[in-house]
């Protein structure tokens, strides 16, 4: 995967070693006849207006495109704009999805109060059992929508099995590898659209907004079409500057991804030594362990997110405030930062779930998510936490 990041490399004007920032909100024609003939269709690959393409952002759509092996990536605002894009045109006439019960909060109450307003309906089920999700395809169904990792309980979606469901009932498969990018490759497995928020590992830096989205070439034209693409319409577009930033980090993302996995696996293999409830996919006793196994690219590792069963929201908050004062990591929303944040999301990134859709998924109200970081030395950030556990 690190190969293909590097055999995509774009000069600057001048021969620079990196891309130039292109600012430009609009772009000329020498011929006027050329831009009649942009607005009818006729002409691609021109640069128009930079709500329907942009030179720095279609650059690290290519980029991307190639760490996915897919053929082609569109930088947007933020992951929503990439999740919202991405149903509307693959549903514009409304319709039926199939989505996974577990997946990030906000995901969750675009798909079940908004979408709905406008003509989709959502079946939430468990994506463990894939008899539940072909129950739930409907004659309308278009998608099934899943959590390569799901947000926060780190389940492990069976994407092979999956893919061989949709392609069967002619459904597309969209896939959020947001927990994911490197460690799993969703288009290896048969994933119709990959979605990230670019906010998270891809940026790494916890300093900017951004989305993406990766699919076929005709997909992404269909996104920018001047009459009925969501992203030209809607208007979700990747600033310039985000797109030159995302563009040089995608670099450093392999060995960003790497240290992310073994931090988080040191910390999660001494927790589960010290008998610590400790949920993690690189664990033998993770019930998707051998999943992820089957399905990963190995020299990524499992993943930098971990989680911790505090029992109750309160112990959970008191126990994350120690490891705050500690200098364990910080108390915040989000992940992929290089130092660790925590949350709980039962009263926080998972909070548009009601709370007895939360039991039925397992969400504990006590569960601690941690994003691991890599700042530090992995004993002495373990002590630090053991410190702070046996404390509380």
């Amino acid at each position: 995967m690190d190969q293909k990041i590097r055999d995509v490399q774009h000069f600057g004007e001048q021969g620079g070693v990196v891309p130039v920032v292109d600012v430009a909100a609009t772009s000329t024609f020498m011929n006027p006849e050329d831009m009649e003939k942009a607005f009818r269709g006729e002409v691609a690959g021109c640069y128009l207006y930079s709500r329907h393409s942009n030179p720095t952002v279609k650059m690290f759509g290519e980029k991307l495109a190639a760490m996915e092996g897919m053929e082609a990536a569109l930088g947007v605002a933020s992951g929503m704009a990439a999740i919202y894009a991405t149903l509307r045109q693959l549903l514009p006439d409304g319709g039926h999805i199939v989505c996974s019960r577990t997946v990030y909060g906000g995901t969750y109450a675009l798909l079940q109060n908004m979408l709905p307003k406008i003509g989709i309906q959502v079946t939430f089920v468990d994506a463990q059992n894939i008899a539940k999700i072909e129950a739930a395809i409907q004659p309308n169904t278009k998608v099934l929508y899943v959590e390569t990792m799901s947000n926060p309980l780190l389940r492990v979606a069976d994407l092979p099995k999956m893919s061989a469901l949709c392609k069967k009932r002619n459904i597309k498969l969209v896939v959020d590898n947001t927990f994911t990018p490197l460690i799993v490759t969703p288009a290896k497995w048969g994933a119709d659209v990959i979605v990230y928020s670019a906010t998270k590992y891809i940026s790494g830096a916890s300093d900017l907004m951004a989305g993406a989205i990766v699919s076929s070439q005709e997909f992404i034209n269909q996104l920018i079409d001047i009459n009925h693409g969501m992203v030209m319409l809607t208007g979700p577009v990747m600033d310039a500057h985000v797109a030159h930033n995302l563009y040089l980090r995608l670099d450093h993302l392999p060995v960003r991804m790497k240290a992310h996995s073994q931090c988080a696996e040191f910390l999660a293999k001494r927790l589960n030594e010290e008998k610590i409830p400790v949920i993690y996919p690189g664990l033998k006793s993770h019930p998707d362990h051998a999943a992820l196994k089957q399905l990963g690219n190995p020299e990524f590792g499992n993943g930098g997110m971990i989680a911790v069963d505090c029992g109750d929201s309160n112990r959970a908050m008191k126990l994350a405030t120690k490891l705050q004062d500690e200098k364990f990591g910080l108390y915040a929303v989000s992940l992929g930062f290089s130092r660790t944040l925590m949350s709980c999301p039962s009263v926080s990134t998972s909070s548009e779930i009601p709370e007895a859709e939360q039991v039925e998924m397992g969400l504990s109200r006590g569960l601690l998510r941690l994003s691991i970081g890599y700042i530090g030395d992995n004993e002495i950030m373990t002590d630090r936490f053991l410190k702070c556990y046996r404390a509380f």
